[in-house]
């Protein structure tokens, strides 16, 4: 396998992740009245799901979009409420699909309720396709509401490319930034038109859980949903790491947590 072909395969058919292990607190008090709240993440921190749950059971929202679920998995989800995490994340299939261990979100699963839940992930040849066609072309029907239609501003375009290079350690090849740029576009207007859906079709208020660059206020997720719907309230809690870059979001939070699980991230992609 080539070097392009194996950090295609680290990026998209998953890696092995360990999650920071949480120390019991509160969550904070933060704002949850919006129509979509997007809930923020580092994704290997335990911490973060705990919080994201208190918030789900603070806001009893009618719908929850899951940034780690296609749609059939978020059906047999609200089909087994309740599951002890063993089962359900077998059932989700949660770690072969390369995210982090299934027990640290189990609790928001818990926090749901009886709320509808929304898958948001996109399919792997999806992916694929927005590298090399763009991002409007696999969006489909509707891609101009979000604005994938439109070409990014030269100075957005140059720095999103540069932390796709930093977030990949240095190793992704030049001609493939553009196109993981188009990925990222892809994911934050599907994530978008499924939070628009849920909120369609229950009547909101809805939580999204997903990673920290989706909940950007500036071009991730709330910056789709806003263009789509301006009418449609947002507020966008990003969950950070004091060090960590200064990512706009409507409510920031930042924990020091134990990251020696960690290892080195770059061991993946080399």
């Amino acid at each position: 396998m080539n070097a392009t072909r194996s950090i295609w395969a680290a990026l998209f058919l998953g890696a092995a992740f360990s999650v920071a292990a949480a120390q019991a607190q509160d969550a904070p008090d933060v704002p949850l009245e919006a129509d979509i709240v997007v809930m923020g993440e580092l994704h290997d921190i335990a911490l973060h799901h705990d919080n994201q749950a208190a918030w789900v059971a603070r806001m009893a929202p009618a719908a929850v979009v899951f940034e780690m679920l296609p749609p059939e998995l978020a059906d047999i989800a609200e089909n087994m409420r309740g599951a002890d995490a063993g089962t359900l994340g077998d059932a989700l299939a949660w770690e072969e699909r390369g995210w982090p261990d299934f027990p640290s979100y189990h609790p928001i699963f818990t926090a749901v309720g009886e709320a509808r839940i929304y898958g948001a992930e996109v399919p792997r040849d999806d992916l694929s396709r927005a590298v090399s066609q763009g991002a409007a072309a696999v969006f489909g029907d509707g891609a101009e509401r979000f604005l994938l239609d439109l070409d990014l501003p030269l100075e957005e375009q140059t720095l999103r490319e540069d932390l796709q290079d930093r977030a990949h350690c240095g190793l992704m090849p030049p001609e493939m930034l553009p196109g993981m740029v188009e990925v990222q576009r892809l994911r934050d207007a599907v994530l978008a038109r499924t939070a628009l859906t849920a909120l369609d079709e229950t009547g909101g208020p809805v939580a999204v859980i997903t990673g920290n660059g989706h909940a950007r206020t500036d071009w991730g997720v709330p910056a789709y949903l806003r263009a789509a719907d301006p009418d449609v309230t947002v507020h966008a809690i990003g969950q950070v790491l004091p060090d960590d870059e200064a990512m706009p979001f409507d409510t920031r939070l930042s924990f020091a947590v134990d990251l020696s699980h960690r290892g080195d991230p770059c061991d993946a992609l080399r």
